[in-house]
């Protein structure tokens, strides 16, 4: 592969800052009073120098895919969301939630290069053939019907592609992968020029991942166009073994950016939860912790019953002394308190398991 060329530096007006809680870099608009940081909430952001920027002042958006969520249906989500906790923390309520909402884009690599290449593969051609199957009938006789199958007749096929290839994606963030996995997949081809798209004040994620390091992941894509392109030049329905050892020049990178709405709220140690959300779909992933504050709460409110039906029975219990029958339901009312009193300790119980639960299911982004 020869020399890689990255596109100049855009016009953005975009000024580099760092979280230098959790290392998250942005480009924010030069007039940005961005006080915390989208991702940790933290208020330890630096803006960085020219040459500390890194890959930050050297790239330029060329694509960007449009939000296509608004704010009701990201309400809708996170309400759904919240509903989903056992007592959820204060700060959690969608109006909160959605106040504090931004908007981020991140950053996906795209390719362009020329590649040249010999190839050779396997190529499949379908066709069926008729054969007749017998079967009894019954008892009354043997039957013969007609019956199609499909089969594939392969054909080894060689030849030379030159091609210019552009907007080849790779991921731009070592947490790609994981973004997909919990947010799901972005539709691509909803991309639109980021020279007709009005950015205003979103910010801009940084790549942190080289386009050196992306180039493995643009190679598989390039290899199966590639071979698309010669079962197509082929005339065949399938390819299979396909083979080619491709030289590429002129190798150009530039950006993508994907919408993503990012939120949090504090549970009650006031750590910061993140609720991310799929701008183009609305596919929500959050943290989900309960609130051992108001289970306590909540169980103190219920222990105040179980004592109360408990002084009541007690009382009922000794009129009983004067009125016999009264001292069964004195004793009755009592085991209802007990119970009433047990029930208490269910909301604690709750979220603690839940709280467990989460923690060892969660995963860092």
């Amino acid at each position: 592969m020869s020399e890689v060329n990255v596109a100049p530096r855009s016009t953005l007006h975009r000024v580099p800052v760092i979280c230098n809680t959790c290392d998250w870099r942005y480009l924010v608009p030069a007039t940005s009073t961005l006080a915390a940081c989208p991702h940790c909430a933290s208020t330890a952001l630096e803006v960085l120098q020219t040459d500390e920027a890194g890959l930050i002042a050297d790239v330029v958006p060329e694509l960007v895919v449009p939000f296509r969520v608004g704010a009701d249906t990201v309400g809708r989500q996170v309400a759904a969301f919240a509903e989903g906790i056992p007592f959820p923390p204060e700060d959690l309520t969608p109006g909160l939630l959605v106040g504090r909402m931004q908007r981020v884009l991140l950053p996906v690599w795209l390719a362009d290069a020329d590649a040249a290449s010999n190839w050779r593969a396997e190529v499949g051609f379908d066709y069926e053939v008729v054969s007749h199957r017998e079967r009894d009938g019954d008892g009354a006789g043997w039957s013969t019907s007609e019956v199609q199958e499909g089969r594939v007749r392969w054909e080894p096929r060689l030849g030379r592609l030159v091609r210019h290839y552009d907007n080849v994606a790779a991921p731009a963030l070592a947490s790609h992968g994981l973004l997909k996995t919990l947010l799901g997949a972005y539709d691509l081809r909803a991309a639109v020029d980021a020279g007709n798209a009005s950015l205003g004040e979103m910010l801009i994620r940084a790549p942190d991942r080289e386009p050196t390091a992306a180039w493995e992941d643009a190679l598989v894509v390039l290899r199966d166009r590639a071979q698309e392109e010669c079962r197509e030049a082929a005339g065949a329905d399938h390819v299979r073994d396909y083979r080619w050892s491709p030289a590429f020049d002129n190798a150009n990178w530039t950006l993508m950016l994907l919408p993503l709405y990012l939120t949090n709220y504090r549970d009650d140690e006031g750590g910061v939860q993140r609720v991310l959300v799929n701008g183009q779909t609305g596919t929500l992933h959050g943290a989900k912790r309960g609130s051992p504050q108001r289970a306590q709460r909540r169980a103190l409110w219920i222990g105040g019953i179980a004592l109360a039906v408990f002084v009541l029975s007690l009382v009922v219990a000794l009129l009983g002394l004067i009125v016999p029958p009264l001292l069964i339901v004195g004793i009755l009312g009592g085991v209802v308190a007990v119970l009433i009193g047990a029930g208490a300790f269910v909301p604690i119980g709750r979220v603690a398991l839940f709280n467990r639960e989460q923690k060892r299911e969660a995963v860092g982004v």
